[in-house]
């Protein structure tokens, strides 16, 4: 991968009350961003034939994608193949990911080869104390087990959910960390977790901040927030601040 600027863009699941992409696109701009990550709330993955459509939309309201997902890639490459060829249509190097372990290793085979075949990176999407590759020690094992194709998309606000440190995390992966997704959590005492505006939680956001823009491994930075359905725009305008304020120019 070569060292280039990252730019900050916003996942699309964040606007899932819009479902049309030109109010995604309005919803993007009004928040001062021009790059997004789009995820199957806004696109169709199956449907090849609406590909040419969405993307030229977007690159016509000057929006960028910058990467897809969160994508579960299983064994059946019917199934998978597609969101491949949205990445190629859209110029996209880069998807979240996640796996099912009832079709891993087959799963990981087949992401390694689409991944090599389109010449893109993959980045494994750490969704929480719930979740099977929430823990460090289980997407070390991942990483350990399938090519360089394959790393890490380090969702800072799920890593604080599995009572993992993220800066800790993005250092310790440093050499596969392929995207970031920035989020902020606050916990009830019953550790329910609450979307706060970044840096107003549990992140050390000028800590990582620092650490994604030394890394020249990092192609994707997405910023999360995903209270306020019905009007996100105000928590993600101001999140948007906090992260530029500090971000190199």
């Amino acid at each position: 991968m070569n060292n280039r600027k990252i730019e900050l863009g916003i996942q699309s699941y964040c606007f899932r009350g819009f479902k049309k992409t030109p109010l995604v696109i309005e919803k993007l701009h009004e928040c001062g961003v021009s790059h997004i990550e789009i995820c199957k709330a806004h696109a169709d993955f199956m449907d090849v034939s609406s590909f040419p459509s969405i993307i030229e939309t977007y690159k016509n309201s000057g929006v960028s994608i910058a990467s897809i997902g969160v994508e579960r890639l299983g064994h059946e490459e019917a199934l998978v193949r597609p969101l491949f060829e949205f990445l190629k249509l859209a110029g996209a190097g880069y998807m979240s990911v996640d796996f099912n372990p009832q079709t891993s290793p087959q799963s990981w085979r087949l992401a390694e080869k689409l991944a090599d075949e389109y010449d893109v990176f993959l980045g494994i999407h750490n969704h929480g104390g719930r979740h099977w590759l929430g823990s460090a020690q289980m997407i070390e094992h991942v990483l350990a087990s399938t090519s360089d194709r394959i790393g890490l998309c380090l969702d800072t606000a799920w890593a604080l959910d599995s009572r993992e440190d993220p800066i800790a995390m993005a250092e310790r992966f440093a050499d596969r960390l392929y995207g970031v997704h920035i989020k902020d959590f606050v916990f009830a005492r019953s550790r329910q977790p609450e979307d706060v505006v970044v840096g107003e939680g549990n992140l050390d956001l000028e800590k990582l901040i620092g650490l994604i823009h030394s890394n020249d491994k990092v192609g994707y930075a997405i910023l999360e927030y995903e209270g306020d359905v019905e009007n996100p725009v105000p928590a993600i305008k101001a999140c948007v601040e906090k992260v530029l304020a500090m971000w190199p120019r």
